[in-house]
C-alpha cells in the first residue's frame, strides 16, 4: 500500500525578544532541527515563516522557540486588514511602540546621568575631591538599570546555552563597572585626591587606579541611542506595507431587502450588493451594476490618472470613487481580494532571504562565541606580553563592544522591506529576494505583443466581403460564432456585431482550435473564423486587402463557410503610449528586447518598427505552446531571459524564463507563474521593476559590504589596543544606523513616467 505523504502547511509566528542577527539565526537553527520543518526567521519583521507537514503540531513550534529563550505567538493566517482576534500588524506596531518608548526613556535618563561622568573623567582640571565617588553614584543606575535590556537578554540566552550581541554588550558594561568598583574600594583609586587623565589609547603603564565608569555609562548610552534610532528606522522601513494594510474601507453601505444599511467590511459576502458614494473607498472587488464614475487606482497601481468605469466594469477594493454613485456587486471578499493578494505577496517577499543574507546568518551564528573567545585571548595576550592590566582590560572590552554583529542582521531585511514596500506603492510586486538576484543577470527581454506592448483592447476597423457577398452577413456569422470564444479579438468582433446588427443568431457545435480559430454552426451553415488555410482558395481581392491590412500592422480574421473564404474582418490593437519609451529604456540598460507574437511577420514587423525594436529581434507566427520553446532556445544560446506577458498562454513561458514579469491586468494564471507582478499593466513599469530590483540588490550588497568591512577592520584595531571602548561603542551603534538609513534611501526611488 502506497504511503501518503504528509500535507504541507505554512505557519507564521511573531517572535519576541530578538535583538540581533545572532538571535534570528539561533531561532531559525532550532526550528530547522525539527524533522520536516523548513523555517526562515526575519529579524526586521520579527516573524518566522515555517513550512511543515500536518504531523507537526503548532504548539511544538512555539515551544521550540520558547526553549531557545524567545517568545512566539501564532499569527492569524487571514490578511491583517481582516483579522481582529489574533496578533496582527497592528498589535506588532503596538509592541514596537512600547519597546521604542522604553528605549527612549532609558536613553534620556542614562544620557542625563552619563554626560557629567564623561566630562569629569575626560577633563582632569574638572576633577575635584571625591569626584570618582560621584561617578559611582551617577554611572551605577546607567550600567545596571539603563543597560538592563542587554543584561536580561544576555541572561536568558545564557540559560539556554546561547550568546548574542546583548551578551557582548552586557559583558562589556558589567566588566567596566565591576573593574571600577573593585579599583574604587580595593586600590588607591578611592583616594579623595586621586586624579585620572583621559586617553584615547589604552594605558601601557601599570595603574590599577584607572576607572571605567565613563566607559560603562557611555557604551550603554551610545548603544541605547543606536537601538532607538534603529527602531525608528525599522518602523519607517515597513511604512509601505502598513499603508497597504490601512487602505481598505472599514464600513460599507449594503443593499438588503431594498434598504441601505451600514455594516463592517468583514461582514461582506460574495454576491452582496453595495453602494459606493463619491469620495468613498470601494469596499471590495466587484462589478458595477449601475452608475458610472472615475476611480482613483493610484494607491494600488501607482497610476495617477483615474480610470473611468461604468455598468459591467470590474472595480477593485480600496480604490477611491471620485465623483459618481456606483452600485456594485461583490465578486471577491476577504483573502481573495486584490488588496489582500498584494499584501500577502509583499509580506512573503519580505520574509524570504537572499542567498547573500544566508551567508551572513551563518557567520552571525558563530560570530558572538568567537568574539568572546577573542576578547579573552586579547586580555591574556596583553598580560603575557607584560602590559598593564589596565591596557589589557581596555583592549578586551573594546573587542567585545566593537564586534557586535547587528549590522549583519539588518543589512538584507531592511533593504528588502523598503524595496518591496516602495515597489508595492508603485504597483510592482516582487515575490521574493531570490528574484532580485535574477534581475542582475538578465540580458534579454522577451515581450508578448497583445496586452503587453499593445493595450490588448481590440476593435474592428473594417469588414471586407468577397465579390458577391454582403459585409453585414459576413459580420453576422463571425460575431455569432466568436461569441463562444474568450479571445480578445473574438470579443471585439462580437461587440462590433452587436453594436452594428443588434441581436445575434444562436450557435451550435462550437469548437475552439487553439491558435487557429473557431468553428460553429449558424443557421445550419458551418462557419469558420480565424486564420486562412492556404489550401482554401481565396479571391484575389480578399488576398490583396488582407495583405494591405497586415502591412499596416492590423490583424486579419478570415470568415468562411463550407471551406470557402467569404470575407475578412480587419482588427487593430493600439500600441501602448509608453511602449516605445520602455523599449528605449531597456536598450539603454543593456537589455535586448525581442517581440514574440502569434501575428504574421508583416504585422509584427510593423509593430516592432513603431516601438523601436530591430526587425532581427522579431519572432512572429508563434503558436501559444511554442512560446516556451522559443524562450528555452534563447536560454540555450546563453541568454538570461526575462519574459513579459499577460495571458493564460504566457504562463508556461513566464515560468520557463529566468525572470517572469506578469502584467497584473492579465490572467490570474499568468500572475501566479510570474516572478514579478506589474499591477499597473504598463510596459514601462516592467523597466521600473528591473531597475528597482537591481537597486534593491545593490543596496543589500552595499549594506553587507559595510557590515563585513566594518567588523573586519575594527576588530584588529581593538585587539592591538588602538580603540577606546567608548569610540568602539559609538562606531558600533553608527554601523547599524548607517545600514538602516542606507536602506531607507530606496524610498526615494522614482518610476519613469
Amino acid at each position: 500500500m502506497t504511503e501518503v505523504a504528509p500535507q504541507r502547511h505554512t505557519t507564521e509566528l511573531l517572535i519576541g525578544g530578538m535583538t540581533c542577527s545572532s538571535c534570528s539565526a539561533r531561532v531559525e537553527r532550532k526550528l530547522n532541527k525539527i524533522d520536516g520543518v523548513q523555517a526562515t526567521v526575519n529579524l526586521a519583521t520579527e516573524k518566522a515563516h515555517i513550512d511543515h507537514g500536518d504531523d507537526i503540531d503548532i504548539d511544538r513550534l512555539i515551544s521550540t522557540v520558547e526553549a531557545a529563550g524567545y517568545h512566539a505567538t501564532l499569527i492569524d493566517p487571514r490578511p491583517a486588514v481582516l483579522a481582529s482576534d489574533q496578533p496582527t500588524d497592528a498589535t506588532t506596531r503596538d509592541d514596537h511602540a512600547d519597546t521604542a518608548a522604553d528605549l527612549r526613556r532609558r536613553l534620556v535618563v542614562s544620557a542625563t546621568l552619563s554626560i557629567p561622568v564623561l566630562l569629569v573623567s575626560m577633563i582632569p582640571p574638572a576633577q575635584f575631591d571625591y569626584w570618582q565617588w560621584l561617578c559611582l553614584v551617577l554611572a551605577s543606575p546607567v550600567a545596571l538599570w539603563g543597560a538592563w535590556p542587554f543584561h536580561r537578554a544576555a541572561w536568558v540566552n545564557l540559560r539556554h546555552g546561547g550568546a548574542t550581541m546583548d551578551t557582548l554588550v552586557s559583558v562589556g558594561v558589567l566588566a567596566s563597572w565591576t573593574w571600577s568598583l573593585w579599583a574604587l574600594f580595593f586600590s588607591s583609586a578611592g583616594d579623595p585626591t586621586m586624579r585620572m587623565a583621559f586617553e584615547l589609547m589604552p594605558r601601557h603603564a601599570d595603574g590599577t587606579e584607572h576607572l571605567y565608569f565613563e566607559t560603562a555609562a557611555m557604551v550603554t548610552v551610545l548603544i541605547l541611542l543606536g537601538r532607538t534610532l534603529e527602531a525608528q528606522a525599522r518602523r519607517r522601513s515597513g511604512d509601505a506595507l502598513r499603508a497597504l494594510l490601512d487602505l481598505g474601507a472599514k464600513e460599507v453601505t449594503v443593499v438588503r431587502d431594498g434598504a441601505q444599511i451600514r455594516i463592517p467590511v468583514e461582514s461582506l459576502a460574495v454576491g452582496d450588493e453595495f453602494i459606493v458614494r463619491p469620495g468613498e473607498k470601494i469596499a471590495t472587488d466587484g462589478v458595477v451594476l449601475t452608475g458610472s464614475s472615475a476611480v482613483d487606482t493610484s494607491l494600488l497601481t501607482g497610476e495617477p490618472v483615474p480610470v473611468d468605469v461604468t455598468t459591467g466594469d470590474p472595480v477593485t477594493g480600496a480604490c477611491l470613487n471620485t465623483d459618481g454613485l456606483l452600485h456594485v456587486r461583490a465578486t471577491r471578499v476577504g483573502a481573495d481580494t486584490r488588496l489582500a493578494q498584494i499584501t500577502r505577496l509583499v509580506e512573503e517577499a519580505q520574509t524570504g532571504k537572499a542567498q547573500v543574507q544566508r551567508l551572513a546568518d551563518r557567520i552571525a551564528a558563530i560570530f558572538v562565541p568567537t568574539v568572546i573567545l577573542l576578547s579573552m585571548a586579547t586580555l591574556a595576550g596583553w598580560l603575557l606580553l607584560g602590559q598593564s592590566t589596565t591596557a589589557a582590560f581596555t583592549a578586551a572590552v573594546a573587542v567585545l563592544v566593537i564586534a557586535c554583529p547587528c549590522a549583519l542582521g539588518l543589512a538584507t531585511p531592511t533593504a528588502l522591506m523598503v524595496g518591496t514596500g516602495r515597489g508595492a506603492q508603485l504597483g510592482i510586486l516582487i515575490k521574493g529576494p531570490q528574484i532580485l538576484e535574477s534581475t542582475r543577470r538578465v540580458d534579454t527581454v522577451v515581450l508578448d505583443k497583445t496586452g503587453t506592448v499593445t493595450s490588448g483592447v481590440m476593435s474592428v476597423r473594417d469588414v471586407i466581403a468577397a465579390p458577391g457577398e454582403d459585409p453585414q452577413h459576413i459580420l453576422r456569422l463571425a460575431a455569432a460564432v466568436e461569441h463562444g470564444s474568450a479571445h480578445p479579438i473574438a470579443a471585439a468582433i462580437t461587440a462590433h456585431g452587436r453594436d452594428t446588427l443588434g441581436d445575434l443568431p444562436t450557435v451550435t457545435d462550437f469548437t475552439s482550435h487553439t491558435g487557429l480559430g473557431v468553428t460553429g454552426t449558424v443557421d445550419a451553415v458551418v462557419v469558420t473564423v480565424g486564420r486562412h488555410d492556404p489550401a482554401e482558395a481565396a479571391p484575389a481581392e480578399l488576398l490583396a486587402a488582407a495583405d494591405a491590412a497586415r502591412g499596416d500592422g492590423a490583424t486579419v480574421v478570415w470568415v468562411g463557410t463550407a471551406g470557402t473564404p467569404r470575407g475578412i474582418i480587419v482588427v487593430t490593437d493600439t500600441v501602448r503610449a509608453t511602449s516605445a519609451q520602455a523599449i528605449a529604456k531597456c536598450t539603454a540598460m543593456g537589455l535586448t528586447p525581442i517581440l514574440l507574437t502569434g501575428d504574421n511577420e508583416r504585422a509584427a514587423l510593423a509593430i516592432a518598427r513603431d516601438i523601436g525594436i530591430d526587425g532581427d529581434h522579431v519572432i512572429a507566427d508563434v503558436m501559444p505552446h511554442d512560446k516556451v520553446a522559443h524562450v528555452a532556445r534563447l536560454q540555450k544560446e546563453g541568454r538570461v531571459v526575462a519574459m513579459v506577458g499577460d495571458g493564460v498562454n504566457d504562463a508556461a513561458a513566464l515560468a520557463q524564463a529566468d525572470l517572469g514579469l506578469a502584467m497584473g491586468t492579465g490572467s490570474d494564471v499568468a500572475i501566479e507563474a510570474g516572478d514579478l507582478t506589474l499591477v499597473r499593466g504598463d510596459l514601462l513599469s516592467a523597466v521600473d521593476a528591473i531597475r528597482l530590483s537591481r537597486r534593491t540588490l545593490a543596496t543589500i550588497k552595499g549594506n553587507l559590504f559595510w557590515a563585513f568591512a566594518y567588523n573586519g577592520a575594527a576588530i584588529p584595531l581593538a585587539v592591538v589596543g588602538l580603540l577606546n571602548p567608548i569610540i568602539a561603542s559609538g562606531a558600533m551603534a553608527f554601523s547599524s544606523v548607517f545600514v538602516v538609513t542606507n536602506s531607507l534611501r530606496l524610498r526615494s526611488f522614482q518610476p519613469y513616467r
